[in-house]
């Protein structure tokens, strides 16, 4: 494919997007009806689509357009070139599969705050009132691409012994200092799960601010501990990495965690899969890594920033509660619930653990940790230690 069909390929697909389509599902419609596009075309396309879902607003204004709303994906996609100072003439030219030629955009003068920054209107207050001075700072951060992070599967091998490993395998990496298991990528990382190091077990591709969050839940080798919200199984991988007595797994939806054996299988990892934790109840610890808006991941899941609604977060913290409270059920007194997210709003982490104590005299709250996502590039994360008295 030519540059200006990668464009044209992801304005069409931006186009579904903006119409309610997940950007997932779209791309992955796009790539099986399209055979004659190569893994290079894929990835260029991929990168296209992400990139104009993380600069939504800032480009559409680029691009002459002050909402957003079906149909203007040409607009967007322009504007982000535009706004990245590539000579767009040469890739709108209609030739070939290239978009028709574009008119200049509509200067639309000065833009918004919200816009500027990429934000909902309705969030971008929130956001300030949380985080004060480094709101901006964080919002620019999420307009920008994530780096990729592996977690060392210390159970197999060192963090340094994995690192001369992927040397040898031809991919640039260096130590994170979120966490003693986490691999900062430093090139441009392309078909990792087709290395030897990752068939035999060796990495998983976690982030390293979620390696950090795991790093601070007491692990002791007689626990037994449950992943309430194991979803993938990443932190109840990590979990087990560390040798507890024994990891269970339990997700409200099981169809999240069919990866799980198989993962499990390949880091030689011990992790029992139930259905109804009460039947295996108390346990020495529960982590509960719980739905959120994803705020501080909002680099990989760009979409998900303009889903969000203040209707939905609501939701969200009734959600919140209530997984809460059956962590705290499930928890033997005397042990531990880790509480955690992947948001940098207080009115799903800070706010959520001062609400539990209000409906349950047995609990208290121990230490809390957050990150932004401008500490060390790593997402944004929360996790909260509350204790449940004996």
């Amino acid at each position: 494919m030519t540059p200006g069909a990668r464009v044209q390929a992801a304005i069409e697909i931006l186009d579904r997007i903006l119409d309610g389509g997940a950007a997932e599902r779209e791309l992955t419609v796009w790539a099986r009806g399209s055979r004659y596009a190569g893994s290079k075309d894929r990835t260029a396309v991929r990168d296209h689509v992400f990139d104009a879902l993380r600069t939504l607003r800032s480009s559409a204004w680029i691009g002459g357009e002050a909402e957003i709303a079906p149909g203007i994906a040409r607009a967007i996609m322009a504007g982000r070139l535009i706004g990245e100072d590539v000579d767009v003439k040469s890739i709108f030219n209609g030739q070939g599969h290239a978009p028709e030629p574009i008119s200049p955009p509509v200067d639309l003068g000065p833009a918004p705050d919200a816009v500027r920054l990429d934000m909902p209107d309705w969030l971008l207050p929130i956001l300030r009132a949380d985080l004060g001075s480094a709101a901006e700072h964080v919002a620019l951060a999420l307009r920008t691409r994530a780096p990729v992070f592996l977690r060392a599967n210390i159970a197999r091998i060192t963090r340094q012994d994995l690192l001369a490993k992927l040397s040898e395998e031809g991919v640039a990496a260096e130590p994170d200092a979120a966490s003693p298991t986490a691999i900062r990528l430093t090139g441009t990382p392309r078909g990792l799960t087709a290395l030897p190091s990752f068939r035999d077990g060796l990495w998983e591709l976690q982030d390293a601010g979620s390696q950090a969050l795991v790093d601070r839940i007491p692990v002791s080798p007689d626990a037994r501990i449950l992943d309430l919200c194991a979803g993938g199984g990443g932190k109840a991988l990590a979990l087990a990495a560390r040798g507890p007595e024994q990891v269970f797994a339990h997700d409200a939806d099981p169809a999240r965690m069919r990866d799980l054996p198989a993962r499990t299988a390949r880091a030689g990892a011990r992790i029992s899969q139930i259905t109804a934790p009460e039947g295996a109840a108390p346990f020495d610890g529960v982590v509960a890594d719980v739905p959120c808006s994803g705020s501080g991941s909002w680099r990989r899941a760009p979409d998900a920033k303009w889903r969000l609604t203040e209707a939905r977060l609501t939701e969200l913290t009734q959600t919140q509660d209530a997984i809460l409270d059956r962590a705290i059920a499930l928890t033997r007194p005397g042990g531990w619930i880790a509480y955690m997210t992947c948001s940098i709003l207080a009115r799903e982490n800070a706010d959520r653990a001062v609400s539990a104590l209000n409906r349950h005299r047995d609990v208290a709250i121990g230490d809390q940790w957050s990150s932004l996502p401008v500490d060390g590039g790593h997402d944004g994360f929360h996790v909260c230690l509350l204790k449940r008295e004996s």
